[in-house]
């Protein structure tokens, strides 16, 4: 530790002189830094710090670049992995934008008279949401998927005044437990159920499904909103962004509350996070909304203006009253959807889907004729696949990488000797292709 007097080294993070640091310790009465720890045992105030010597930038990075190239990643190696991180195309023009000084150093738009650009991109945010998933309001984001599909879980117990869930067997494992650990301390039941009959019984406050599902395939969601609304049930949704540019969306179908993982949009894979969290919902149930609200408005010279609507948030509410406590850090993250979005467009959007069904469709045509490998599951799929294999999924992965491939997700756990392959627009023919002839190397 540094103390009052002396030559020491100057942190260039605590810029306080010497001299300014012995004025502060003399108004406090001491005579060095060390007697502000003396309440801590003197064997514990400095304990050695088992670390190497210092580095400079160059060679740090070079240490970090060896270290990173240990990794299997999807730009060196064809990657056929999903499970709900997924490798998709980002346009160049995205970076650039979201890293703008504007849009990086901001953080919550309190002054909305200095903060219109902020405002206009959460506002495009929210409204791209609800052209894509069919619904009347969003909010300008949440953490990521699970959390996202957990709070609406629980602003479905708080419409319906109820307190038990129900979740269908197809959706994410991973959501499954989120919503499990968001419901627990408020005293809330959740409940599992087949996805091929969902039973629900009276009380229920809503009926939890994924869009396409965690195994990749389309559910019936008219069907599972005829389920729900028999026991006066909302209906949420988990949808995959990506999904809508060619499928019907959830609120056309009849869902109440809509929520997704925007990661698929913008965001780069990146170990797992930061993502970004898609909630939507009907205008009927806006005032139960977590997180953030943007709204349009004119000021008095009649100009367009944008505000925050709703803050549903504790920082901004009585806690007894708020409805989450969103960070507001995701509006980057959701910027970078939102310029993803606009710079597809619909059509652009459609046609990443497009290529993700077909090209996932051409790979279940060749795995489906190779010995030992079978679909086990039928009904239209998206962009995933179930595969189950002639042996330990694990054991073909491990193989699979020797030949530059990254393999399906082993789902063993679930269904024996089944992995989960994904395959998005980022996968050529040539790489589909190498990955069958690889499999049926495996299979003999």
């Amino acid at each position: 530790m540094q103390n009052g007097g002396g030559d020491h080294f100057q942190s260039h993070y605590m810029p306080n002189t010497p001299h300014e640091r012995a004025e502060m310790l003399g108004v406090l009465g001491l005579d060095s830094i060390d007697d502000l720890f003396t309440d801590i045992p003197s064997e514990h105030r400095n304990p050695p710090l088992n670390i190497p010597p210092p580095m400079s930038e160059l060679e740090l990075r070079a240490e970090l670049q060896a270290m990173a190239a240990s990794n299997y990643d999807a730009g060196s190696y064809a990657s056929f992995l999903g499970g709900g991180v997924y490798n998709h195309f980002i346009p160049s023009i995205v970076r650039p934008l979201m890293t703008r000084g504007e849009f990086l150093t901001s953080y919550t738009p309190y002054q909305a008279e200095a903060s219109q650009g902020t405002l206009q991109a959460a506002y495009e945010f929210q409204t791209m949401v609800c052209n894509l998933m069919g619904m009347e309001a969003a909010n300008d984001g949440m953490y990521e998927g699970a959390s996202s599909l957990a709070e609406a879980a629980l602003m479905a117990c708080r419409v319906t005044k109820r307190e038990d869930i129900y979740i269908l067997d197809t959706v994410s494992p991973t959501y499954r437990q989120v919503v499990e650990t968001y419901a627990r301390p408020q005293g809330l039941r959740v409940h599992v159920l087949e996805a091929g009959r969902p039973r629900l019984a009276e009380g229920a406050a809503c009926l939890v499904a994924q869009y396409p599902n965690y195994f990749g395939y389309i559910e019936d969601l008219a069907a599972h909103k005829v389920a729900a609304q028999e026991r006066g049930a909302l209906l949420v949704v988990s949808a995959d962004p990506v999904a809508m540019g060619m499928f019907r969306p959830p609120g056309e179908l009849g869902a109440d509350i809509v929520t997704g993982e925007g990661q698929a949009i913008g965001v780069p894979m990146s170990f797992g996070g930061p993502y970004i969290g898609l909630f939507a919902s009907r205008k009927e149930y806006l005032r139960q909304m977590p997180g953030r609200i943007v709204g349009r408005t004119v000021d008095a010279q009649g100009k367009t203006g944008y505000t925050l609507t709703l803050q549903t948030r504790e920082q901004h509410i009585r806690r007894e009253r708020a409805t989450s406590n969103i960070c507001t850090s995701q509006a980057l993250l959701a910027l970078a959807s939102a310029i993803t979005m606009a710079a597809l467009g619909k059509r652009g959007l459609r046609q990443v889907a497009e290529l993700c069904y077909h090209k996932a469709h051409y790979a279940a045509s060749l795995i489906g004729r190779i010995a030992g490998y079978s679909l086990p599951i039928k009904g239209v799929f998206f962009k995933e696949m179930v595969v189950q294999c002639p042996a330990s999924p694990s054991v073909i992965n491990r193989r699979l990488l020797e030949s530059g491939v990254i393999g399906g997700l082993d789902i063993s756990h679930i269904m024996p000797r089944c992995m989960l392959l994904c395959v998005t627009e980022m996968n050529s023919r040539q790489e589909i292709e190498a990955l069958a002839g690889a499999l049926s190397e495996f299979s003999r």
